[in-house]
Order: C-alpha cells, then sequence, then structure tokens
C-alpha cells in the first residue's frame, strides 16, 4: 500500500474518499443531523476505537451491564408506518436488552461475489480492522467475541452506544458501530441507524422498520434517493459539514422472527439488485443455549 502521510493517510482510502466529494454533495450537518457519526484514524479503526474515541470527546466508557441494549425497545421507533406493540416481544426484547443473548452464524456468500469480499479485505477491511465479512469457516471456528459498549457524559449519561463484534480466532474485528435512531426527510417515522466509523469519515446505513407477518421485524434500506433509508458515505470536510454519498446500488435487509419460540434473522447485502451475502443467525437468551456454544460458518 502507498502512504500518503498522517492527513490523507493510505492511497486507496484517499482515492475512496475523493470519489465521495466529487460525486456526493457538501452539507451542514446542522441541516442533515441524521448524517452526523464518529470518524475514523487513517491509522485505522479496531475493536478499541469507541473507548479513544470517547475519550477524545470528553466521555468514558460506563461498566457493562448484563443486559445492554442497542436502542431503548422497538418502542423508539414508533411512527405512522410502524406499530412496536405488532411486533414479536421477543425480538423487542433482543434489542433492548442484546447483550443478554447469544448468536450463532452462518455465511452463504453468493459464488460470483466471493472474490468481491476477499478484494475487500485485502484492500480495506483488515488493514482498517473493520467491516471484515467472514470469507471462510476458520474466520469464525471460535465464533465472535460480542460487546455493548457504551460511552457516557460526566454525569454519566449515555451520549452514545456501540456494538463491537471480533472474530475470536482471528482476533479481527468484524462489525465496529455505533447503534440509535433517527428521523430522515425520506421517511415518515424514525429508523435505526447504524455508522461504522472510517478513515476521515464514515458509512452510515439507516433502516426503516417494518413489520412483517406473525410478529416479525424486517429493517430495510430500500430507499432510492438522498435523505431515504439506504446506505452514505461521508467524508469530513469543514468543522460541522460533510461531503455525502448516497449509494442507491447498495441495499441491505435484517429479517428476524420467531417460530415455536425459536427466534432467527437474515441478514442481506445486495448490488445491483444481486444479493452477494446473507448471514443467517439463530438468536437466544444465555440462559436458554448452552454456555460456550461457538457462533459457526457455512460458506
Amino acid at each position: 500500500m502507498v502512504w500518503l502521510g498522517e492527513r490523507r493517510g493510505d492511497l486507496v482510502d484517499w482515492v475512496t474518499q475523493r470519489w465521495v466529494q466529487i460525486t456526493g454533495r457538501r452539507i451542514a450537518l446542522a441541516d442533515a443531523p441524521w448524517l452526523a457519526g464518529p470518524a475514523g484514524s487513517v491509522r485505522g479503526i479496531g475493536a478499541d476505537f469507541f473507548a479513544r474515541w470517547g475519550e477524545s470527546q470528553g466521555m468514558r466508557v460506563l461498566p457493562p451491564g448484563h443486559d445492554d441494549g442497542l436502542v431503548d425497545g422497538l418502542s423508539a421507533l414508533a411512527g405512522p408506518s410502524f406499530d412496536p406493540q405488532r411486533v414479536h416481544p421477543s425480538i423487542d426484547d433482543f434489542y433492548a436488552h442484546t447483550a443478554a443473548f447469544d448468536l450463532s452464524i452462518e455465511s452463504r456468500w453468493s459464488g460470483p461475489f466471493r472474490a468481491f469480499g476477499w478484494l475487500i479485505a485485502r484492500l480495506f477491511a483488515r488493514r482498517l480492522a473493520q467491516l471484515n465479512m467472514p470469507l471462510s469457516s476458520r474466520e469464525l471456528r471460535g465464533g465472535f467475541e460480542s460487546r455493548i459498549v457504551r460511552l457516557g457524559d460526566a454525569h454519566g449519561h449515555v451520549r452514545h452506544t456501540a456494538w463491537v463484534r471480533t472474530a475470536v480466532e482471528t482476533g479481527r474485528p468484524a462489525f465496529v458501530g455505533e447503534y440509535g435512531t433517527t428521523i430522515i426527510p425520506g421517511h415518515a417515522g424514525p429508523c435505526i441507524k447504524v455508522v461504522f466509523p472510517l478513515p476521515n469519515g464514515n458509512a452510515i446505513i439507516v433502516l426503516r422498520p417494518r413489520v412483517d407477518p406473525n410478529g416479525g421485524l424486517s429493517l430495510v434500506s430500500d430507499g432510492r434517493r438522498f435523505g431515504d433509508p439506504g446506505f452514505y458515505f461521508t467524508v469530513l470536510a469543514e468543522p460541522g459539514e460533510v461531503w455525502a454519498r448516497y449509494v442507491r446500488t447498495m441495499k441491505e435487509g435484517l429479517s428476524l422472527r420467531v417460530e415455536g419460540g425459536a427466534m432467527t434473522a437474515s441478514h442481506r447485502f445486495a448490488v445491483f439488485g444481486l444479493t452477494f451475502l446473507e448471514l443467517r443467525y439463530a438468536i437466544a437468551r444465555k440462559t436458554e443455549r448452552r454456555e460456550g456454544s461457538p457462533s459457526r460458518v457455512r460458506t
């Protein structure tokens, strides 16, 4: 890789950021607060990112709780098109008390896209210690270490919540992201917002909630234009401003359901309408699954 210095970082990162600037738009965060989020260093992200970033912002990591959640329950997403009361209580429980659950995982790549995943891993993910999608069974042989990280202010009030998942076998962070809710121009009601820090910016996924049959829940990024649910790249500009690019061709959908008391989820990633990766989860409270049961991957 070609290093361009502490301001620009690695060449491939710098080129990606220039693409966002050239093809995106410059916007004040005061006009689009849903595009605000933690930005990373050119040196990479890593599993300890939120502890370092929080300290730089005058916050501290709060003591972990055994039932910390990603959001304060699905009631936080209530809106004109989403009634959380219609979702199965176990799914609401998972989002409100995520740390109390175990997840086992299977990964299925679409054949032609496996090489694309390998290329992204070599160019970006492994070097940045961020977004390391599982490519082989070896990577998840020992399962995931999963942590909810909460950052608090001087009074102990929670200001940011992150979910950090690391492959035990390789030590590589798979997902280092901030979770919360947001309001966007293109959807009537709150959405889930996930921010993955990247060098000099971040990737933001905004997912709208949908009630599925039999109390299921889907979170989908099916928008068509800037301001809709979907995938955004941002790059820092002047203080209080970012360059933002809406990537309409990238789609993501997470569907959870409960059948016979068992909760499962399917997480699909698509580009140009073609699914390139599906992650399948079995989700259970920690007291319901044999202690030490590892995550697993099927390729």
